[in-house]
């Protein structure tokens, strides 16, 4: 009953840090207002959460891996694969070896693994929470693919060397070459067993549905159980599983490419993973804030590991390595820029706003904290594993004080930001409904004359089919419009979408009112809800 109760606590909270963070007026940021909920429980209840690193690795990390892999817009991946690698593995190498030596240089008590490995968890950044701090300061569409893309694989590559170093540190040894070859096995064979999972476990899917018909709850089940699947295989042949849950992430997207699920199977599918996401992020930043005091009550004793006495010397660290960070990461984007405005032939300097913004926009987030909180309890031999609660600690330092700092600084920097000039998205949206529209029609001249041929009342099939392609032709007709320019047709759009939400609120409210006087039955009311309800999904997303 204890483990239930902090498991509905938390949740709880996760809920009401959602309600807390619009109701504040300042543009708190909503990890920070988890990590603060997660502190009160934390001094006001008894219990306290013992968390086991590899039940929280698996738990939390394959699912939230792979359902970023699933959503990225491989496009746009690829547009900016240069940049993105460059960020992802460049950065993530260079920051683990230079904040590696340089936390072994400033603290000495440290071991040189345990700092390496320090460094690798702090060196992943979390999209999702510069998400939470840009909500009322729109980040560019470019910027965001780009940090999406970074955060993806930056997760796995900084976990990656986390293990390597974990090991040295457990084995005190480290030998390059076999590292390397390793890492060879660990990536080659992560990728190539989450590919190899979804791409079977979707064909499995589809010739299941061809033969007995697709059952939406079970296609959902299937979903949340692949990147679990993938994780523990890879672990099982002592490969990536992080690897394999981002693998198994993008071939899911290619697979759901192909468009063979429902559409209802689609959009409750989508629904459960926004819940699970929100859940599975937000109770790691309550566990963080849960973990905080008692790691606060023991900072006097863990800050003599550094062989000072005074708490505050811990302030002193999370600061350093923070502007640590902040250099190598300002450095690195710069050079980034300029090799890739070099390769594009243009002899301009990058705008150092938007360095700034990519630099605050490295916040650290939940895989750091993910990350730290599997360094081993013990060693070997049974001792506690050296400095690992002053590792938690400067990593949740590190997390609390870039939160604050990019809550600050990025706002103010993405207004009235100037990034490269994109090709018109909006565009490309008006051809592809265009596309569909006229597909649309086809199919529909087709299906008509199958159904009304050789029957007498064949007029009515027609009739019926004009109805529908003249609707298709409306759109067609105001899509292809040359006198109404893209933003004549975005205010057009944004007035048809309000006369239509005001439309289906007071069609629902009607519904709702023949029900309370029961005129109509409550299944044919949750019917016309559920129609409606569908409808204003479309217009307001």
């Amino acid at each position: 009953m204890e483990t239930i109760t902090i498991i509905l606590f938390l949740l709880l909270a996760v809920v009401l840090s959602g309600v807390l963070s619009r109701l504040l007026p300042l543009n708190v940021p909503r990890p920070l207002v988890q990590i603060a909920l997660g502190a009160l429980i934390g001094l006001a209840a008894d219990w306290r959460v013992t968390l086991n690193p590899e039940i929280f690795f698996l738990l939390f990390l394959p699912p939230l891996l792979f359902l970023d892999g699933w959503r990225i817009p491989r496009e746009e991946l690829f547009k900016d694969a240069a940049t993105i690698v460059e960020l992802a593995l460049g950065l993530v190498l260079l920051t683990v070896v230079g904040m590696g030596f340089f936390i072994h240089w400033m603290i000495p008590a440290m071991p040189l693994p345990v700092a390496f490995a320090l460094a690798a968890v702090v060196s992943p950044t979390d999209p999702i929470a510069v998400s939470a701090i840009a909500q009322r300061v729109p980040i560019p569409k470019r910027m965001m693919h780009i940090l999406e893309g970074e955060s993806l694989l930056n997760d796995a590559s900084g976990l990656v060397c986390l293990r390597f170093a974990i090991a040295a540190a457990l084995t005190g040894t480290f030998s390059l070459g076999d590292a390397s070859l390793n890492f060879l096995w660990l990536a080659f064979g992560g990728l190539a067993i989450g590919v190899g999972v979804t791409w079977a476990v979707a064909r499995m899917k589809e010739w299941v549905s061809d033969k007995l018909g697709e059952e939406s709850a079970s296609q959902i089940l299937i979903s949340l159980l692949i990147p679990f699947g993938a994780y523990l295989l890879a672990e099982h042949f002592h490969c990536s599983g992080i690897l394999a849950a981002v693998s198994a992430g993008l071939t899911m997207g290619w697979v759901e490419g192909r468009g063979h699920a429902l559409a209802t199977t689609r959009i409750r599918r989508s629904t459960v993973w926004d819940v699970i996401q929100f859940a599975a992020n937000g109770t790691i930043f309550v566990l963080l804030g849960e973990q905080l005091p008692v790691i606060l009550m023991s900072a006097t004793e863990t800050v003599q590991l550094t062989g000072h006495h005074g708490p505050g010397w811990l302030l002193i660290y999370v600061l350093a390595i923070n502007l640590g960070l902040a250099a190598l990461r300002f450095a690195w984007v710069w050079v980034s820029f300029r090799l890739t405005l070099r390769r594009r032939g243009e002899k301009i300097r990058p705008d150092w706003k938007i360095v700034a913004a990519m630099s605050f926009a490295g916040v650290r987030g939940a895989i750091t904290l993910a990350g730290v909180l599997t360094l081993p309890l013990a060693m070997a031999s049974g001792e506690p594993f050296p400095a690992r609660d002053l590792a938690i600690l400067l990593a949740m330092g590190v997390i609390i004080v870039s939160l604050v700092i990019a809550s600050i600084g990025l706002p103010w920097l993405l207004r009235d930001l100037n990034m490269p000039a994109e090709a018109e998205a909006g565009d490309a949206e008006d051809r592809a409904r265009i596309a569909a529209a006229q597909a649309a029609i086809v199919a529909i001249g087709e299906l008509e004359h199958r159904m009304g041929s050789g029957r007498r009342d064949a007029d009515i099939y027609v009739s019926m089919a004009a109805d529908v392609m003249d609707l298709y032709r409306q759109r067609i007709d105001r899509l292809e419009s040359n006198a109404a320019t893209i933003e004549e047709r975005r205010e057009l759009h944004s007035i048809g979408r309000e006369l239509r939400l005001a439309a289906l609120k007071a069609e629902r409210t009607a519904i709702y009112g023949m029900r309370r006087r029961r005129e109509v039955g409550t299944d044919t009311a949750r019917k016309l809800i559920r129609e409606l309800d569908l409808l204003e999904a479309r217009y307001a997303g």
